[in-house]
């Protein structure tokens, strides 16, 4: 695997991405027709609908970090969307202070070198011009 280009490395995470974000989004629509029925209540449906928000979170992540889309800009609002939805479920908080887009391979460096250093919390703020920094409290 190590003589694959990146393209088509990221050419095949995206194809997982999106195949696996369907099925994922399927078993959310139906637990939503089950909640809406009345039917069905209890501690499983909670457990079911909360591993299906985390694997979809994941997916989110694993697109953004790992996809083919090119080298464009990530808006700050898609950034804090991923980072509070992969945080959810867990202990670790993560702040985002920039407001502006930031470039997809500054992200995806972030997010993969910066989520095993902060065990419980941190702050990811840009200090002008265009110094980034990691801060774990």
């Amino acid at each position: 695997m190590s003589n694959m280009s990146p393209d088509l490395a990221a050419l095949i995470g995206s194809r997982i991405c999106h195949d696996l974000i369907s099925p994922i989004g399927a078993i959310n629509n139906g637990l939503e027709l089950l909640g809406m029925s009345g039917d069905v209540s209890g501690p499983e449906l909670s457990l079911i609908s909360e591993s299906v928000d985390n694997a979809s979170a994941r997916i989110r992540f694993f697109r953004l970090a790992f996809g083919a889309a090119g080298e464009q800009d990530v808006s700050a609002r898609e950034i804090r969307g991923v980072l509070t939805d992969m945080t959810r479920a867990s202990k670790l908080t993560i702040h985002w202070d920039a407001e502006e887009a930031v470039p997809r391979r500054i992200v995806r460096i972030l997010f993969l070198a910066g989520s095993p250093h902060c065990p419980t919390s941190g702050t990811a703020p840009r200090h002008p011009p265009s110094h980034w920094a990691a801060i774990h409290r």
